[in-house]
């Protein structure tokens, strides 16, 4: 950890280590890790508690994990980037090119969350604004991020979600969705075929950082009256197209 000369700096480098730890951190890892005197670290970790912006890590004892705000604030970075202009000139040269809506979205928990979103001129849309959520077991674009995960990482998370039926091809069963992000992450591309809206289809592809760690998806939706799924395929190379543009701004 690189050294910080005010109380403000080490309490942001404590939260960036934990960040980048990727899991909780047990106490005594944090206290090996951090240049920092042990009672120092106490407080620190107390006030960062009360405000939020950490957890104790739920069945671990002495373990600490980001908080909500801190979760909600990594979001908001995100969403009002430097780079925003430039991720929605992106999507609007792709919904230009569709003709459908295309979103930019990220997960949260169990969650998508949708960064950006460009509207085709149709008089039929979905009315689903940056910031809006929708739950990711049941999204093109949440399916995608999901399968990404590690595989016991996934499991787990799968395991706490309420499989709730939005429509009759909503997924509902925990094994059969596991199978279902199994093909989803060997084909590299996540569909939604009225799985969360009646006569709404979508697809889905990954947004690689330069790492290649997948952070993000764009996604093309449309009405089934007017767009099949069979048809909406047809749109993969253009939108792994824009997810590689895309993939440059973060």
């Amino acid at each position: 950890m690189l050294p910080a000369d005010t109380p403000t700096l080490r309490a942001f480098a404590l939260i960036e280590h934990l960040v980048n730890a990727g899991d909780a951190i047990s106490l005594a890892d944090l206290a090996r890790d951090v240049d920092m005197p042990k009672a120092s670290l106490h407080r620190m970790l107390a006030s960062l508690e009360a405000g939020g912006l950490v957890i104790r890590a739920p069945g671990q004892k002495n373990a600490y994990a980001v908080g909500p705000r801190l979760a909600r604030l990594g979001v908001s970075v995100m969403m009002h980037a430097g780079t925003r202009r430039q991720r929605h000139a992106i999507l609007e040269r792709l919904v230009s090119d569709l003709g459908e809506t295309c979103n930019l979205t990220m997960l949260h928990d169990t969650e998508v969350v949708y960064l950006d979103r460009v509207e085709a001129a149709w008089p039929l849309r979905l009315d689903l604004k940056p910031g809006s959520r929708v739950p990711a077991y049941c999204s093109a674009s949440g399916k995608l991020l999901l399968a990404q995960l590690p595989r016991e990482e996934r499991t787990a998370l799968v395991r706490t979600m309420a499989l709730t039926r939005h429509t009759p091809n909503t997924i509902s069963d925990p094994e059969l969705l596991e199978a279902e992000l199994d093909r989803t992450a060997h084909k590299g591309v996540a569909i939604d075929n009225e799985e969360y809206v009646a006569g709404i289809v979508c697809i889905a592809a990954p947004i690689a950082a330069a790492g290649g760690t997948c952070v993000a998806a764009v996604a093309v939706h449309a009405p089934v009256s007017r767009m099949p799924l069979s048809k909406l395929l047809d749109s993969v190379p253009r939108l792994q197209e824009a997810a590689r543009k895309l993939s440059k701004t973060f």
